[in-house]
C-alpha cells in the first residue's frame, strides 16, 4: 500500500504543482512560490526546490497517507483526502512557513496566502484519496 500511495501522492503534487504554475501565470499571488521558498530554505536553485515539493508531497505525504489511511474519519476516499489534506495544510502553517521565515500561518505574505494554500490543499487531498482508492480498490473497499 505504501508504494500506491507515493503514486497517489506523485499525482497529487503533480495537480497541485500544475494549478500553482497556472496560478503564477495568471499573475496571482506571485509571492506565493512553495518551490522558491523551499529552495530559499536549502539554500539551492529553482530545480532543487521542485525537487523538494515532489519528494515532499510523494514520501512524506503520499506514503503517509497511506499508512494512516484506516485511521482517517470517514467512509469516503475522497473525504478522507481532503482530512489529510487539510491536516497537511496545517502543518505548513504553523512549521513551514516560519521556518521560510513568512510567519505564523504565512501571514507575512498577507491574508490570501493561507486561504489559496488551503485551497490547494484541500485539491491536492481530493486527488490524493481518489488516485489512492483507484490504486486500492479492495484495500478501500473493506474500510
Amino acid at each position: 500500500m505504501l508504494i500506491k500511495g507515493m503514486i497517489a501522492g506523485f499525482i497529487a503534487t503533480l495537480v497541485l504543482s500544475a494549478i500553482m504554475v497556472m496560478k503564477s501565470m495568471m499573475g496571482l499571488m506571485p509571492e506565493l512560490d512553495v518551490a522558491a521558498m523551499l529552495a530559499g530554505m536549502l539554500g539551492g536553485s529553482i530545480a532543487l526546490g521542485w525537487l523538494m515539493h515532489f519528494v515532499i508531497g510523494t514520501v512524506a505525504w503520499g506514503g503517509g497517507f497511506a499508512l494512516i489511511y484506516k485511521l482517517i474519519p470517514s467512509g469516503n476516499s475522497i473525504i478522507k483526502g481532503i482530512v489529510f489534506g487539510l491536516a497537511v495544510w496545517l502543518i505548513m502553517m504553523v512549521v513551514m512557513m516560519p521556518m521560510a521565515e513568512k510567519g505564523l500561518f504565512g501571514m507575512d505574505l498577507g491574508i490570501m496566502a493561507p486561504v489559496m494554500t488551503m485551497m490547494l490543499h484541500i485539491i491536492f487531498g481530493g486527488v490524493l484519496g481518489a488516485v489512492y482508492a483507484k490504486l486500492t480498490p479492495d484495500s478501500v473497499a473493506s474500510t
